[in-house]
């Protein structure tokens, strides 16, 4: 079998993309279980409330051993090199997940892995949740090709595996950024090349937001931000995902948010909790679309 790692959405074509997806909805025995009587690393150099759960279940659902590990635990070039700790790793499981701060962990990690590494989240990226992103829009839409969808905040990890996977899938991505927030000319020409969707960009959220089938965002401050908590409240104040924001959208559009979400700064409480929030539907695909993921890196197909 070939050494398949999962760094960034990227990292799987328009096809395996589509391929995981429909592994998702695949009933689980259907799968086999290409992780039994193996382990599965989860380091978790950061917190987690989704990811640790989500991916503990689907470890288990393949049949495998999840261990959780704190990032004190490894020490990543403290106690020991990312390189030590990957070869060591390896010996013991079938594959490695990991959540850390600077991307180029998980990058070094699958540089010399003999078994699959995961990318659980990044700085760069979070290809697992704009898996759980798009299966939840194809849930609801069916589709993805030449829907629209919008993202409202910062150009961080998560919009950026969003819009990744979206232009993949054939979708329309309208980025509402802030400048000094948003995504270089240079990255979006390289997401534009990725498929038959197409990424613009916009300074304007009710720009951006026009027409949508979808509108997503994010936490205005992600961990390891807290220091710019009040610049960022300030810059984004006119960014909140509200009433007035949905309506300029299309009929039937839906709410979507990654989670953690901060009510009445980010997104309007009544947004959230509202009838067209897709949150917890989302949430609970993070499961799925792991699961999918885990089984298609150790080989399973349709």
């Amino acid at each position: 079998m070939t050494l398949r790692h999962f760094l960034h959405v990227t990292d799987l074509t328009a096809d395996e993309l589509a391929e995981v997806l429909a592994l998702a909805d695949a009933p689980i025995d259907s799968l086999g279980r290409p992780l039994a009587g193996l382990g599965a690393a989860l380091i978790f150099e950061k917190p987690s409330n989704r990811t640790r759960q989500s991916m503990e279940m689907a470890v288990v659902q393949l049949g495998g051993h999840p261990v959780y590990t704190r990032g004190e635990e490894v020490g990543f070039d403290v106690r020991e090199t990312v390189e030590d700790v990957t070869r060591i790793m390896a010996g013991y499981h079938g594959l490695l997940a990991a959540r850390v701060f600077d991307h180029g962990i998980v990058q070094r990690m699958a540089d010399v892995s003999a078994v699959p590494v995961v990318n659980m989240l990044s700085d760069r990226s979070h290809p697992l949740q704009a898996l759980a992103d798009v299966l939840t829009m194809v849930h609801e839409f069916g589709s993805l090709r030449d829907r629209n969808v919008a993202y409202v905040g910062d150009f961080n990890n998560v919009a950026r595996s969003l819009a990744q996977a979206c232009v993949l899938l054939g979708a329309h991505v309208q980025l509402g950024c802030p400048p000094g927030y948003d995504a270089s000319e240079a990255e979006l020409f390289e997401i534009n090349s990725l498929g038959t969707g197409t990424v613009n960009q916009t300074s304007d959220p009710l720009v951006a937001t026009k027409g949508v089938d979808a509108v997503h965002t994010d936490t205005w401050t992600s961990m390891g931000q807290e220091a710019e908590k009040a610049k960022r409240r300030e810059v984004f104040g006119s960014y909140q995902v509200n009433a007035g924001l949905m309506a300029g959208a299309a009929p039937g559009a839906i709410f979507m948010h990654c989670m953690p979400a901060y009510r009445d700064f980010e997104v309007a409480a009544d947004v959230i909790d509202g009838p067209q929030s897709r949150v917890f539907a989302q949430g609970h695909n993070r499961m799925h679309a792991a699961r999918a993921l885990l089984a298609f890196v150790m080989g399973a197909r349709r």
